[in-house]
């Protein structure tokens, strides 16, 4: 990402209640916190700016801009946008640590040319809607995809987006939704199995293991 001004919203404020180790911003996972991780994928940006848990101590020697978050995930990331000073936003779940230059730059190409683009997969399983406590309705899983961070979008658009979404008091778990409420269309282009969400204890020893090669 060298080279592309743009502002890195980072939003770390939640608690972790599914994972039950406290805030997912602190984990540490190979030696590092889950936020030391994303601002090493992100080493590069012009600004980084990051939602910290109410009352949180920000963390000293990191290079970015720390504000309190709020209640939600969507209140975090307005606060953020009030805050960036560039003309593109990247914006980032802290629980995904790994994030590949080449993943960030197919985010930031797509989102220079369509104003917003979101990384997505395949989903690798099979599908069912149950029926009760049994096997139910196979759901087509080649219609479907897998929606990643980091989000990339016009800075201006994202704005409008939450003002949008403020007005009719919309919610959403990722901004791409709030974009294509507002009618704009969202660019997809291709994710990595690599940029998974640490979300449950098991996702520990994965994350643990590709920790000690990630930078090998």
């Amino acid at each position: 990402m060298r080279g592309v001004e743009v502002s890195v919203l980072i939003p770390a404020a939640g608690n972790g209640e599914r994972l039950g180790l406290g805030p997912k911003a602190f984990l540490r996972v190979g030696g590092r916190s889950l936020l030391e991780w994303s601002l090493q994928a992100f080493r590069e940006a012009a600004e980084v700016l990051v939602a910290l848990p109410p009352g949180a101590e920000a963390p000293r020697g990191l290079r970015a801009v720390f504000l309190e978050g709020g209640r939600t995930r969507q209140e975090s990331v307005a606060r953020l946008l009030e805050a960036a000073s560039l003309p593109l936003v990247l914006v980032h779940d802290v629980a995904r640590p790994f994030v590949s230059p080449s993943l960030v730059g197919r985010v930031l190409e797509a989102t220079r040319a369509t104003g917003a683009a979101v990384p997505v997969l395949p989903l690798p399983d099979t599908l069912i809607r149950p029926e009760g406590e049994g096997y139910g309705e196979v759901v087509p899983r080649e219609a479907l995809r897998l929606v990643q961070t980091p989000q990339g979008f016009f800075t201006a658009l994202l704005r409008e987006a939450h003002a949008y979404a403020r007005r009719r008091g919309l919610s959403a778990t990722d901004d791409a939704q709030l974009v294509r409420a507002l009618g704009y269309p969202v660019a997809l282009v291709e994710g990595e199995r690599s940029a998974f969400k640490i979300t449950y204890p098991e996702d520990l020893p994965l994350a643990e293991a590709l920790a000690r090669i990630w930078n090998a």
